[in-house]
């Protein structure tokens, strides 16, 4: 896989979505923003992402494609924080939109992509900070037969209290199970 192809792959399995076990150690790093409204622009309002910031007590606001809030037309009216799992296809572009917004966030992608120069061009600039996992992460509508070849982290800006974190999966079956 060449990074060109991670680049401009054309996306047949966008629509990943992330287990609850996934979006919980963001919790850790929320405190911060507890009386400012999250954006979560690649959900809808059953996305973990949603679900766990509400039952937290955080403002959320989300958006999806689906109706007609496309990210890198649409954004609300109001908001102070973005955190997300978005399609993992044209990470450039999403990733300049996101930092024309000059906001913190949170955003779920492939390590791979560090590999490629884009990424150096886009956050030379910026405290490019990362959460990590001693794991892989699975996602919800993966088929059982298809097993995540690379790791994904938070790509973040703003949000974490130093450049790299580490968290630990070690019960993340458990919660799947049950979630």
């Amino acid at each position: 896989m060449t990074n060109e192809h991670i680049r401009k792959s054309k996306g047949n399995n966008d629509e990943c979505y992330t287990y609850r076990y996934a979006v919980e150690p963001l919790l850790e790093f929320l405190t911060p923003f507890k009386n400012q409204i999250i954006w979560c622009p690649f959900d809808t309002e059953e996305s973990e992402f949603v679900k766990v910031f509400i039952e937290n007590g955080y403002k959320v606001v989300n958006s999806h494609i689906d109706f007609g809030q496309d990210f890198y037309t649409y954004q609300p009216a109001e908001f102070d924080v973005i955190i997300s799992n978005p399609p993992f296809t044209n990470k450039t572009e999403m990733f300049k939109r996101l930092l024309s917004f000059d906001k913190p966030f949170a955003i779920l992608m492939s390590i791979l992509y560090l590999n490629d120069n884009q990424p150096y061009k886009l956050f030379k600039d910026i405290d490019l900070q990362l959460l990590m996992f001693n794991q892989r992460m699975e996602f919800k509508n993966q088929p059982k037969e298809k097993v995540i070849n690379f790791k994904s982290a938070y790509f973040c800006k703003n949000f974490l209290p130093k450049q790299i974190e580490w968290r630990d999966f070690s019960n993340r079956n458990q919660q799947k199970l049950f979630k």
